[in-house]
């Protein structure tokens, strides 16, 4: 059964927020700047890496942050990756980036049974996640050569639709792959997912609200829950996830805590670039890394720009955001679209999918059926300027 139109754009939304919040929105000027390669206590001093990563080789799980597009976050996680696999070889690395679905796929990854290609096509990559592999490949290599498990510990946003509108009783434990329901969130992680969801310009009444602040409590505890899991077994645990999820132990880290692993920490990344300088506030993460990322490039995907939902002959639109790819298209509310780049459709993470594996300049031709007649519509996506 379709989701409610409301509830699919709240996931939506969630996808593209989830890793957003901003690290430098409630921070305390510093008086001198830290320099590029420190690491920091928040609301304190600078801290030995020695001593820290020592300290972190003791715990059960760490998290490192991220926001998804930022290439310099996936270096400095690779970095830290490997000074914590030198202590702890029994390590496992932990991906928000694929639900449990894609664990044989990571398995063969790891074994080296599979190509780069092979691997984002049968992990379906680009529907689960989006982001350019391209950010993620030098970690999965890096796994590979030292034979590193990764665990998946997502879940589909069918599940997470599922757990949010029928509710946790509902859903049998084994669907829900054994997954118990979250614990209520602290009163502060509510205020920021309100606060995000504010910003949003297709934001809806409170109701869903409530479902969007529900469906980030599912993202939560199903990483939580996967995190746990590994746990259990003795290894070092190390996740790689949004930065959101992270922050000020609200997210995954409260999870966490009531499932029993009172051994955490969480790292994130700290930019020090631009003319004000900042210093994160205490209580944001056990540690921080001060990071000039001013020359990384953002590799955002593409945005068609439409709500959809699940047609029989395809994806039905709802409606278009203004200014979109979709608009400039002649896209329209009550179009269904059939196919794009002559794949069909039936759900809208098929096209997403798609869209998100367009590059900048390109065009994308999509099949649709506009009161009963079937035409061919070119979307555009826009090229990026070399400054961008």
């Amino acid at each position: 059964m379709p989701l409610p139109f409301a509830f699919r754009r709240g996931l939506s939304m969630l996808a593209c927020l989830a890793g957003a919040f901003a690290l430098s929105a409630v921070p305390a000027q510093a008086a001198t700047c830290p320099a590029p390669g420190q690491w920091l206590e928040p609301g304190g001093q600078q801290l030995a890496p020695d001593a820290l990563f020592a300290e972190l080789a003791e715990r059960d799980v760490v998290l490192l942050g991220e926001r998804h597009d930022n290439a310099d976050h996936h270096r400095w996680q690779l970095h830290t990756l490997a000074g914590l696999h030198s202590l702890r070889p029994d390590m496992v690395i932990a991906l928000e980036m694929l639900p449990r679905e894609a664990q044989p796929v990571l398995d063969a990854w790891v074994a080296g049974d599979l190509g780069e290609q092979a691997f984002v096509d049968e992990s379906h990559w680009h529907t689960a996640w989006g982001f350019d592999p391209a950010l993620y490949f030098p970690i999965l290599h890096f796994a590979r050569l030292h034979r590193v498990p990764l665990k998946a510990v997502n879940v589909t946003p069918e599940l997470r639709g599922r757990l949010v509108e029928e509710g946790w009783e509902a859903v049998p434990e084994a669907e829900r792959l054994g997954i118990t329901a979250p614990v209520e969130p602290l009163a502060a992680y509510r205020e920021r997912l309100a606060e995000v969801y504010a910003q949003h310009p297709s934001r809806g009444d409170e109701e869903e609200l409530e479902r969007f602040i529900q469906a980030q409590l599912v993202w939560d505890r199903a990483m939580a829950f996967g995190l746990a899991e590994v746990a259990k077994k003795a290894a070092l645990v190390v996740g790689l996830i949004g930065q959101g999820h992270l922050q000020y132990e609200h997210g995954v880290p409260h999870q966490l805590m009531d499932l029993g692993v009172d051994s955490q920490a969480t790292l994130l990344p700290w930019s020090v670039s631009g003319d004000e300088c900042q210093t994160p506030q205490e209580g944001l993460a056990r540690a921080v890394f001060a990071l000039d990322d001013s020359g990384s490039e953002a590799v955002s995907p593409m945005q068609l720009g439409v709500y959809v939902s699940s047609h029989e002959a395809g994806v039905e639109i709802h409606s278009i955001l203004e200014g979109s790819v979709a608009e400039q298209a002649g896209l329209e509310a009550g179009d269904i679209i059939l196919r794009a780049a002559g794949e069909p459709l039936s759900r809208p993470t098929d096209l997403s999918g798609l869209v998100r594996q367009q590059r900048p300049g390109t065009l994308l031709p999509l099949d649709i059926r506009r009161n009963g007649d079937e035409r061919e519509v070119l979307a555009r996506f826009p090229a990026r300027s070399h400054d961008e």
